[in-house]
């Protein structure tokens, strides 16, 4: 199949399930009408080559096929006798909603606010700013997805711009690592965070941090993991968990099964949102591991 085809067939297909979100049609039976053969069988539909590319598609409707959501806390210093303290670190879910799931809410959480109420008041009190773009297919939403680094989309890269640390947040497949099975066997536990970015001082505070809360770490450049984790590891210059004021930053790939079990239902947005503070859920724990971390940082980031 040509790129022009593969492009044709994804966007035949997304036609399909943003008819489906909008009329509350059956997804299933318009995508059998509506894909050719060649868009069932394409194991990898080519994606979008930016955020422009995908947000001047006709196809899509933001707020219906996809979402994009930010905050910035309003700063101040307004007095020549004092100095005031600045937003040193944003949180960045470049894939969320029924992308990579669970990065929304990880997101909200990390900044200090509830993921079942976005636009109420923090939750926390020291806050982050953040950005989200979000899939909001009711399926298919793997074809929203475009790579970090030719991530284009102004307020993800002028807040990444602005801050001292970016925090981005992924999700990836246990089996797409593939870790060495003498320390993840095959049989063990397959919730696994890794860490990446070119901020190695922040790579060690978050791999230190989410350890001592109980989960499972790597660090992406450790020499026992960084042979098959170079397209985990966040290195690329223009990923925008780079593209800070320091040129470096942090990145988390978090596996399915790690993102499934800090909810106590991950099925779905509204049961994300309802279950993050289940008793049973470990999410608080996740979150604020990856909180003292980022508190960790900024310790040593004196203002200039």
């Amino acid at each position: 199949m040509t790129s022009t085809e593969r492009t044709t067939s994804r966007r035949t297909v997304l036609t399909a399930l943003a008819a489906a979100a909008t009329v509350g049609g059956p997804v299933l039976s318009q995508l059998a009408a509506a894909a050719p053969a060649a868009a069932a069988t394409a194991a990898d539909p080519a994606e979008y080559p930016s955020n422009t590319a995908l947000y001047q598609d006709t196809n899509l409707v933001e707020g219906t096929s996809y979402s994009r959501r930010y905050r910035r806390h309003q700063q101040f210093d307004l007095k020549m006798s004092e100095t005031y303290d600045f937003p040193r670190t944003a949180i960045l879910a470049l894939h969320g909603g029924g992308i990579e799931i669970g990065t929304t809410e990880l997101c909200l959480g990390i900044a200090g606010y509830s993921p079942g109420d976005s636009a109420g008041a923090p939750i926390l009190p020291t806050v982050h700013d953040y950005f989200m773009f979000e899939g909001l297919l009711s399926t298919g939403n793997s074809a929203l997805h475009v790579t970090s680094k030719n991530c284009d989309d102004h307020v993800a890269l002028s807040t990444a711009a602005s801050h001292l640390n970016v925090l981005s947040l992924h999700g990836c497949k246990f089996d797409q690592l593939k870790l060495p099975t003498s320390t993840f066997p095959s049989t063990g536990s397959r919730a696994v965070a890794v860490v990446g970015g070119l901020n190695a001082a922040f790579r060690t505070a978050l791999v230190t941090e989410i350890k001592a809360a109980g989960f499972q770490a790597v660090d992406a450049f450790d020499s026992r993991y960084s042979a098959t984790l170079g397209e985990f590891n966040g290195s690329h210059v223009d990923n925008p968990c780079n593209l800070t004021m320091l040129r470096k930053g942090a990145q988390l790939e978090l596996t399915t099964e790690l993102r499934e079990s800090l909810f106590g239902d991950s099925s779905s947005r509204g049961a994300r949102a309802d279950t993050w503070d289940d008793q049973e859920s470990l999410f608080k724990s996740f979150r604020d591991a990856c909180r003292r971390a980022i508190a960790t940082v900024e310790a040593g980031q004196p203002i200039l």
